[in-house]
């Protein structure tokens, strides 16, 4: 009995790992030359900036709050204004400072708290400086109101 077409042929079978060895090895080199370019690129990524006030618990009424405003390393970022607006505290108006070279900002603040409300919140805004590579597009860390602390209320 004779067998005709592939069943016959065994050459396809013995080649067709070669070739996919080859191909997967330079599938990986490839791929590694295209990561190791897209890591060269870091000029292009943008960093995150948040705040870091002082103090982060406070009581109603008048005083100072000094703020510094960090990047995602923790250095602090000189020329950004740092905007504070009331949360859930009341403040009769946006208050708006510039950091130094240490990037500290010092805010006057006179956050209110309403009737029957125990604790509230002062947010903060920042706009990076210009032509820099930092954005400010997540919630930044907050200043607790409380009365009855011994700041004020």
């Amino acid at each position: 009995m004779q067998v005709d077409g592939f069943g016959a042929d065994e050459r396809g079978i013995e080649g067709l790992p070669v070739r996919l060895v080859i191909a997967l090895v330079v599938g990986v080199a490839g791929l590694s030359v295209m990561l190791n370019m897209l890591s060269g690129l870091s000029g292009l990524a943008v960093a995150e900036l948040d705040v870091r006030p002082t103090p982060e618990v406070t009581g109603p009424g008048p005083q100072d709050v000094t703020v510094r405003v960090v990047g995602p390393d923790g250095a602090g970022i000189s020329n950004a204004t740092v905007l504070a607006e009331g949360g859930s505290a009341r403040l009769a108006g946006v208050t708006v400072a510039r950091t130094n070279r240490s990037g500290m900002a010092t805010l006057r603040l006179s956050p209110r708290l309403g009737p029957n409300q125990p604790d509230g919140t002062v947010t903060f805004d920042v706009k990076p400086p210009a032509g820099s590579r930092f954005v400010d597009r997540r919630e930044n860390t907050a200043v607790l109101v409380v009365r009855g602390t011994v700041d004020g209320g």
